[in-house]
């Protein structure tokens, strides 16, 4: 981490604007998975402890596409925060303007407030640079801490540090020191694992990662491009023809390093209770049936690859694991990740759909780090530099 952090800045009386992730799953006013708030725990509770004059959070919820939406509003993420961290917060109901800087004023010494959805402006998303001299004067030094949004060039991220002192909060320290290690000095073997419904919005991460990991394991959707590329019919299963000759491409350049399922799981329609049958890697899937998961001996070959790794890379489930019968490959490899982790490998979860399944199958706390940012983790395992990064200052 070649960055400013927190650790590197005074913060006593000074007023610390905050780019936090909080883009959290609501059910009406309910959060429903509070993961993203916990993980700005440390660097929030490092600078209250270093009395500030005040704590002033902005985050996005959603894409609202520029204007207000009452559904996305942060308004309930306030009291689910204090609650969580034990401190007072207040709530300002836009996160510029009038309102914002009375809801600041009015703030005591060491206070903490969170302003609304800085999406329910245009200025957000199109990094324009007088929202973000108005979102930066409300601080006195600016901290991101919002790795999920660090591939986005957006004016909470990157306009307002052009305005202020920008340092790395400790949730994005940990983020690049993780990922970044495990791409520039991996402990080896290193094996990737890669998932996910499609193969196109993955070649440049499939590239990156064939010319640095030991094995690459490929499951999930994105295997039924790769089978269908080798000539194997797929019936109704999801496929890219579009993606065909680059599956192609990358089959004959990656050798006996892609390894691919070896059986799958296949159904008779996309639903838990369909009928299901096993089918092996050399067979065609039958007229009106699709894949929906990697099969018993696809988690066993997957496993004793794992196993040997002492770092793992996972991003995308192996399957439709939403669905509790087609969860049984994603959760076998969840294991396997967990087992390699106890016997000293780095096991790193790449955000998204990962990280929700490794959290359904219960083994959150096995893994040596879990990403907040599935986008973020992407480009970065890509080797692209993350505009918000960038924008920090250089230690």
């Amino acid at each position: 981490m070649d960055k400013l952090t927190v650790r590197d800045v005074d913060f006593r009386g000074k007023r610390v604007l905050v780019r936090v992730d909080f883009n959290v799953p609501l059910d009406g006013d309910t959060i429903t998975d509070t993961t993203r708030i916990r993980a700005a725990f440390p660097t929030l509770r490092h600078i209250l402890r270093c009395k500030p004059q005040a704590l002033i959070l902005m985050s996005h919820l959603g894409r609202p596409n520029g204007e207000p939406v009452p559904s996305m509003s942060l308004a309930p993420v306030a009291p689910a925060l204090a609650h969580l961290l034990g401190n007072d917060v207040a709530f300002s109901p836009d996160c510029i303007g009038i309102d914002a800087e009375r809801a600041i004023n009015a703030m005591p010494t060491g206070g903490v407030i969170l302003l609304e959805n800085t999406r329910f402006h245009p200025g957000e998303t199109k990094n324009d640079p007088t929202f973000a001299a108005k979102l930066a004067q409300h601080g006195d030094v600016f901290v991101n801490d919002a790795f999920g949004t660090a591939h986005r060039a957006h004016a909470s991220n990157v306009g307002v540090a052009a305005h202020l002192p920008a340092v790395a909060g400790l949730l994005l320290q940990n983020e690049i020191n993780y990922l970044a290690t495990a791409l520039e000095d991996p402990k080896r073997p290193f094996v990737a694992i890669l998932g996910g419904a499609k193969v196109s919005g993955k070649i440049d991460v499939i590239d990156a990662l064939l010319r640095k990991v030991d094995k690459l394991l490929v499951g999930g959707g994105m295997a039924n491009t790769f089978f269908a590329a080798q000539g194997r019919e797929m019936a109704d299963s999801l496929v890219e023809t579009d993606a065909l000759d680059t599956a192609r491409s990358m089959l004959n350049a990656a050798g006996a390093k892609l390894v691919l399922p070896l059986d799958q799981r296949i159904a008779d329609s996309f639903r838990n209770d369909a009928a299901q049958q096993l089918a092996p890697a050399s067979a065609d899937v039958p007229p009106g049936w699709q894949s929906l998961d990697i099969g018993p001996a696809t988690i066993d070959n997957f496993a004793q690859e794992i196993a040997g790794a002492k770092t793992v890379v996972w991003n995308g489930p192996m399957g439709v694991f939403e669905m509790p019968n087609f969860a049984v490959g994603t959760t076998g490899v969840a294991r396997a990740v967990a087992e390699a982790t106890a016997q000293g490998a780095t096991t790193i979860i790449g955000g998204g759909d990962s990280a929700a399944a490794v959290e359904q199958a219960g083994l959150s706390a096995q893994m040596s780090h879990i990403s907040t940012g599935g986008g973020a983790s992407l480009e970065l395992l890509e080797g692209k530099a993350l505009p918000g990064i960038e924008a920090l200052a250089e230690r």
